[in-house]
């Protein structure tokens, strides 16, 4: 019996790891282990919720005012325990965050195999995004599994050394969600509030935004509201403190943005869904939004999603407020500029990753 342990600990892992969960359990041969860091809490409990998946270890490592170095720490010794509770045969690791570094160190301390999900997203820079594209490549320097989403991200491993043969391109788990998640019969109150109007869903969290660049987004952002009549703008609120105090400063009193605490990932989804366009700083979206036909305002200087770009489903626009006021404005105002985003091929897979990602695992498949 191989035993497969999957560890994350914040929403965004959850979404894209979930399926993968659902999957292997499905095969023979295979004990599926799920251990959660709690990285997020309540955020990361709607996704395990939505999809019907409960930890078999959750470390709770989440407190107030935490900072890298304690969730680094509190995730790397509560790791040790897991890991030799456990003694998985492999661990799966998801993207670029603290706990998957960590848990990937963890791994790496006690000499068991790493399988690296969503491998080989690059900017190159270290600094941006931060500290996600140290995580990535500390990563990507100890798995023995990586399995990329793109063709472009297996290149950018390709070029870094890695073994040929520990790489696999798979498709993105994200696409694999949706799958599960969107609905042709869904209501909201707030989907209500909106109908008759364009809805732009807004996202803004980043590490490398918080303060001045937060500020800037929020002021564009109501800027266009304020001009467009048939605009309204829903903004699930992050958690975070810094983020909600930059947007109650800046969109408090606009009554076309409507400021909301974080959905759960079926409802999220099937606002992007619905939504006319999106505006956001996350990596997951940038995903998504190309599967539903949206067309996606990136508010950062650089992405490690650059098939998005080259496909025209994404904008990288920064977050200085004339540009992002600009270009949000733009693309509700160009007719053909929206439908060929709107229309862009999305590269980022069919839905069948986590099947693809199960068999490597488990047939010991060597192509896809």
């Amino acid at each position: 019996m191989k035993k497969i342990m999957l560890v994350f600990g914040t929403r965004p892992e959850a979404i894209k790891m979930c399926p993968l969960v659902r999957e292997l359990k499905t095969r023979r041969g295979v004990e599926t282990l799920v251990c959660v860091t709690g990285q997020h809490r309540e955020m990361l409990r709607q996704v395990l919720d939505a999809f019907g998946v409960e930890p078999d270890y959750d470390l709770m490592v989440m407190a107030p005012g935490q900072t890298l170095f304690d969730v680094t720490a509190r995730v790397l010794e509560g790791m040790k325990g897991v890991l030799e509770a456990a003694k998985p045969d492999i661990v799966l690791v998801h993207g670029d965050t603290t706990t998957t570094f960590a848990s990937a160190l963890a791994c790496f301390y006690m000499n068991i195999p790493v399988g690296h999900v969503e491998a080989g997203l690059r900017t190159y820079n270290v600094m941006a995004p931060y500290p996600e594209e140290f995580n990535r490549q500390a990563v990507g320097s100890i798995a023995s599994y990586n399995f990329a989403p793109t063709a472009l991200a297996r290149d950018n491993l390709l070029r870094e050394g890695k073994p040929p043969q520990s790489i696999y391109v798979t498709g993105n788990t994200a696409i694999d969600a949706l799958g599960t998640t969107v609905v042709s019969e869904f209501e909201h109150p707030e989907l209500t509030w909106a109908q008759g109007s364009r809805l732009v869903i807004l996202t803004a969290h980043r590490r490398e935004n918080w303060g001045e660049p937060l500020h800037r987004i929020f002021r564009a952002v109501r800027r266009v509201a304020e001009e467009f009549p048939d605009v309204k703008v829903l903004y699930p609120i992050h958690l975070n403190p810094l983020v909600r105090q930059a947007a109650e400063e800046e969109l408090a009193g606009c009554d076309r943005v409507r400021i909301i605490e974080p959905l759960d990932v079926v409802a999220f989804h099937n606002f992007l869904a619905r939504s006319y366009m999106i505006l956001t700083d996350s990596g997951g979206i940038q995903e998504e939004a190309p599967s539903l036909g949206k067309p996606v305002l990136v508010l950062r200087d650089v992405t490690e999603r650059p098939e998005g770009v080259k496909a025209g489903t994404l904008r990288v626009i920064g977050t200085r407020e004339d540009v992002v006021y600009d270009e949000f404005r733009t693309l509700l105002t160009d007719e053909e500029r929206y439908n060929a985003m709107s229309r862009a091929q999305n590269p980022y897979g069919d839905g069948l990753a986590s099947h693809r990602i199960a068999d490597i695992l488990t047939k010991g498949r060597t192509t896809v």
